[in-house]
């Protein structure tokens, strides 16, 4: 899609990376690191200063004091934490749960594990997690859930009741949990709960995280696994055969970037509350049925309205007529139908794109 949108001059508001730039206190940190001579190997999970912005920043976040030598795994990127714990926690054969939709690397490197996957679908308007569908689903083959809070593509975020029923089950079935928090600092209806703080649970999670959408240099690849040393123990054994080290100079500057003040944080949400804003109401005003994003950057129609048959139609006809991008929502689930009804947009671009693309839709897009 985002070549698409070069060939045809077409606004992007399909994949997930801002059309700005990261804070300069960050890339000065990263320039001051390299001048430094920081420019080989790190170790192999992670720099000391790193490892310990990583704890402090989870214990200010949840509460829970880790140890940063021991539960902290530097990764490149979330999507190799991802990998790494994959193939790391998970055998051939295993069983694993997914909720659909989902961020396509997740089946691709259970695939690679050899995994069984069982999935479940969050459907709209509020895609709530249906519980009796889990119960029936879960059960003591079950290995691992994986879950994303908040939820990419959809920006459903995981409510506390649905989070310690989740837990619970896992408690009783003796299933570990991979969760995706990337999105954890762009909660805007409701507070992010990290599933590793709910009671019995810290033993049995790797929480995964990144720092590409919260400082707006997703281009780094900078992520991390946090586990109990049992877990930690198989994520590191793939992550020294997947990258071995993560970015050496970066690290030094991601350090800088997990200790800025909470008033970083607090004018990330309200740019973003912002930028939301302008694309939903410009949503609504073009025609799309919008549904409800609590988190991420991104938000979920449904494009059935303007009478194009399926997602991808739609999201073709929106690049080559209109000259604006969306993702076809198809591609997160393991049964495309699915997701045919539904395209994703972002909002992590500036104010005036987001306008120009509203404009657009309002001019070209017209309703069946």
């Amino acid at each position: 899609m985002s070549m698409l949108a070069i060939k045809h001059g077409a606004i992007n508001l399909g994949q997930g990376f801002p059309n700005f730039d990261g804070p300069d206190f960050v890339k000065e940190a990263a320039i001051q690191a390299i001048k430094d001579g920081k420019n080989q190997y790190a170790r192999g999970y992670g720099v000391p200063d790193f490892n310990n912005a990583i704890a402090a920043r989870f214990k200010k976040d949840t509460g829970l004091v880790i140890d940063p030598e021991k539960e902290v795994t530097v990764t490149s990127g979330c999507t190799e934490a991802i990998a790494a714990t994959m193939l790391g926690l998970i055998n051939p054969g295993d069983e694993v749960i997914l909720f659909a939709p989902f961020y396509d690397s997740y089946e691709a490197t259970l695939s690679m594990a050899g995994a069984k996957v069982k999935c479940i679908t969050l459907r709209p308007p509020d895609f709530a997690v249906p519980i009796d569908e889990l119960k029936s689903t879960i059960s003591k083959n079950t290995r691992a859930i994986l879950i994303n809070t908040p939820h990419n593509p959809t920006g459903k975020m995981f409510t506390r009741e649905e989070l310690n029923t989740i837990a619970s089950l896992c408690i009783e079935n003796d299933v570990l949990v991979f969760t995706d928090e990337v999105y954890d600092k762009l909660a805007f209806e409701m507070d992010h709960i990290s599933m590793a703080s709910l009671p019995g649970m810290y033993e049995r999670t790797v929480t995964m995280n990144s720092l590409g959408k919260t400082f707006s240099l997703t281009g780094w690849k900078i992520g991390w696994a946090i586990a109990p040393p049992h877990l930690t123990w198989g994520v590191r054994q793939a992550h020294s055969f997947l990258t071995f080290a993560t970015s050496t100079p970066m690290q030094y500057a991601a350090t800088v970037a997990l200790q800025a003040p909470d008033s970083y944080f607090a004018e990330l949400k309200r740019d973003y509350m912002a930028k939301k804003a302008i694309l939903l109401q410009g949503l609504k005003d073009v025609g799309f049925k919008v549904f409800p994003s609590s988190g991420t950057y991104f938000v979920v129609v449904d494009h059935t309205p303007f009478g194009l048959e399926n997602d991808i139609a739609f999201c073709e006809y929106l690049i080559k007529e209109v000259g604006v991008v969306a993702i076809p929502t198809s591609v997160f689930y393991l049964n495309p139908e699915d997701g045919k009804n539904l395209v994703r947009f972002t909002f992590c671009k500036d104010e005036e794109t987001l306008r120009s693309a509203v404009e657009r839709m309002k001019e070209k897009l017209k309703k069946k």
